[in-house]
């Protein structure tokens, strides 16, 4: 489950650095470029929770195995794409299997372990799957440098054939004893909403929050999410029983799971491109440059369990989330420095998430009864999609008008001769593309950019934590209820469960 996990995650980001290799070999539009990334991650988000449902019905063992044959053979199809059609179509091909497996990883590890063991097991199926997200970049820089883009594809295969193995020879067939037909209605609902919803966020890449292509791609997505929630209301076997938010511990997890995320994504991104475009670091030296926050991830995630049992999840949560979010204001205050003052916050970064991640998806899985596993596994999942998509998209408008916004003035000193061309370089600024202003301006105008750029993280980053505050104060919600929850006598407790 822990390869699984690793594989989907790992795709999410490395890509990122393999986009510049792969436009050049494959002469892919600029336009184009960004759905390399996006047709992985609109399916997948789309498809998660019928992913979950299908294997609570038919089997997660078997679901697993089609959903890693799934993945693997179009990670092949990947590398062997010649053109930006047939990579965008494979991608999407691979975000389908990702979907499949994603909810059942960890549906199958609360069936494979006694309540007592879940929180440990799940703290380490966290602790990898968060490293596969963090180290996108790493194993990237490497695959590329080394061999060249279609290395980050080929590279699953291996690691899909060991895990197929593991599951056929490891893994023991459980389904939900109260499995439903297929809701068909509720599938395609959710479906299409959730799909136009990550493609109406990840759009304000190239379109305005304001525009009308934006505004009516959201506007779609509400319609169709709003007539899910309505159908689920009243469906005689809903594919998410709106009942689950109601649980105590339930929708405070979710909640807080986007918010981790939202902050995470845009983390990784904004100082990724800092160190790379700003700084000059290799794709190398820049991946690595995140490995002590790695270490400490590692480190503290299998522990998480062991804290969530004798302190209670929501608390540990709630602990993670505050250390994350001081470490977050660190980095903001970090500014225009090496990557001296950047690296001693990574180390209570790693361990705050540590912490909160495995506990945030414990509570959740707690909440839940293990008939509805696949379900709720699909739910957390979402959560963690939407809020790496939303993260990226919001936080990239706030460092993008603040990164403008300063590269005007800059612009305004200049002499009326080179205005014209230095704003046109406003886009180029706010990306961290310093050299492409260095050769249009000069090394001065260089690093006037650069400072902009940092202007607009700094600026994304204090968001970034307060979404971490948030998240803290949510979790202290859900600790709120769960601590009423515990003192009601047993039997009533049973009673309301049912």
């Amino acid at each position: 489950m822990c390869l699984c996990q690793f594989m989907i995650l790992l795709d999410t980001t490395i890509v990122n650095v393999a986009l510049p290799s792969m436009q050049r070999e494959l002469g892919i539009r600029p336009e184009n470029l960004e759905w390399v990334v996006n047709a992985y991650v609109v399916t997948l988000t789309a498809l998660l929770l019928t992913g979950g449902v299908l294997g609570d019905r038919y089997g997660r063992r078997r679901l697993l195995l089609v959903g890693l044959a799934v993945f693997t053979l179009a990670s092949a199809a990947c590398a062997l794409s010649t053109d930006d059609p047939e990579l965008i179509l494979f991608r999407a091909v691979q975000g389908v299997g990702a979907a499949l497996m994603a909810p059942l990883t960890l549906s199958a590890l609360t069936d494979a372990y006694s309540p007592e063991e879940a929180p440990r097991a799940i703290g380490i199926w966290a602790g990898v799957s968060g490293l596969g997200f963090a180290a996108g970049p790493v194993v990237g820089g490497i695959l590329v440098e080394r061999f060249d883009w279609s290395a980050i594809f080929w590279v699953n295969v291996p690691i899909g054939a060991a895990a197929a193995a593991l599951i056929v020879h490891g893994v023991r067939e459980s389904r939900s004893p109260v499995a439903r037909r297929l809701d068909v209605v509720g599938t395609l609902l959710v479906t299409v909403g959730l799909a136009l919803l990550v493609l109406g966020v990840t759009g304000t890449n190239t379109h305005s929050w304001l525009g009308a292509r934006t505004l009516g791609v959201l506007a779609a997505a509400a319609v169709a999410l709003a007539a899910f929630v309505a159908w689920e209301a009243r469906a005689p076997e809903p594919m998410l029983p709106l009942s689950l938010f109601a649980r105590p511990g339930f929708s405070p997890a979710i909640v807080t799971t986007t918010l981790a995320y939202v902050s995470l994504a845009g983390i990784l991104f904004f100082i990724t491109l800092y160190f790379q475009d700003v700084r000059g670091l290799s794709p190398i030296q820049a991946g690595l440059a995140w490995l002590p926050l790695n270490v400490f991830f590692l480190a503290s995630a299998p522990r998480a369990g062991p804290l969530a049992r004798r302190f209670g999840a929501e608390r540990v949560v709630v602990t993670g989330m505050a250390i994350a979010a001081v470490a977050t204001i660190g980095l903001a205050l970090a500014g225009a420095n090496g990557y001296g003052a950047y690296w001693p916050w990574y180390l209570p970064l790693g361990l705050g998430y540590g912490l909160a991640t495995p506990s945030i998806v414990a509570a959740a899985m707690r909440a839940i009864e293990p008939a509805r596993s696949g379900v709720a596994a699909g739910a957390v999942n979402v959560a963690r999609q939407l809020g790496s998509c939303v993260g990226l998209a919001v936080l990239g408008s706030v460092a993008v008008g603040v990164a403008v916004n300063t590269w005007s003035e800059t612009v305004a000193d200049l002499p009326p001769v080179s205005r014209p061309a230095a704003a046109a370089l406003g886009q180029a600024v706010a990306g961290g593309q310093t050299s492409v202003v260095e050769r249009a301006l000069g090394p001065a105008a260089a690093g006037a950019a650069g400072h902009a750029f940092v202007d607009g993280m700094r600026a994304a980053l204090w968001v970034a934590a307060g979404a971490l505050v948030l998240g803290a104060l949510t979790g202290g919600i859900g600790a709120a209820r769960g601590h009423r929850t515990h003192a009601v006598a047993p039997e009533h407790a049973q009673a309301m469960s049912r």
